[in-house]
């Protein structure tokens, strides 16, 4: 297996099984607890619109950052086979997390158009989860490997809620 195809599979595996096999299995499972409110009338139809617009944005930066991210490392997005290099180009130049950004989009507009409680709390409890995961674990472990470079990158680059402007490490 050639080391392109190995870590594609990798960067793939998690967004797979969030974005396809956990709603495939709250359906299969019958997800008894749907959202009633949502079911008719107007607000449903607002709950299934707004749901497309998430998933179409998650699936835009899905499709912007996965294979931006294998083009440009030697590695992958996942923490168990990180990438040697800090990636400060592309959407990276307008946020710090657009993969997080883009699968928990996919998974609010999944839950908003099964109506699914449990989706829609498994995507909040991954959100809160992150919300701690990424500045205590994943941005510690980059600030060790990479030093100045990451914090210069850090301080320059919202984490969550992108930039209006790209960041380029040469303006200073």
């Amino acid at each position: 297996m050639s080391n392109f195809f190995r870590r594609t599979l990798i960067s793939l595996l998690l967004p797979f099984v969030f974005l396809i096999a956990f709603p495939i299995a709250a359906f299969l499972f019958n997800d008894i607890q749907s959202i009633d409110w949502l079911q008719h009338g107007p607000q449903g139809q607002v709950a299934s619109i707004v749901g497309v617009l998430l998933i179409v944005v998650g699936l835009g930066l899905a499709l912007a950052t996965i294979p931006f991210f294998l083009r440009q490392s030697s590695g992958t997005n996942m923490p168990w086979d990180p990438a040697p290099e800090l990636i400060v180009t592309g959407i990276y130049r307008y946020v710090r997390n657009p993969m997080h950004i883009g699968v928990f989009s996919i998974m609010m507009g999944e839950g908003l158009i099964l109506r699914s409680i449990s989706i829609l709390g498994f995507v909040t409890f991954a959100i809160i989860l992150h919300l701690f995961y990424i500045p205590y674990s994943e941005e510690r472990g980059l600030e060790k490997r990479f030093g100045e470079e990451y914090l210069e990158y850090k301080e320059n680059v919202p984490r969550w809620i992108p930039r209006l402007t790209p960041w380029n490490s040469e303006d200073k």
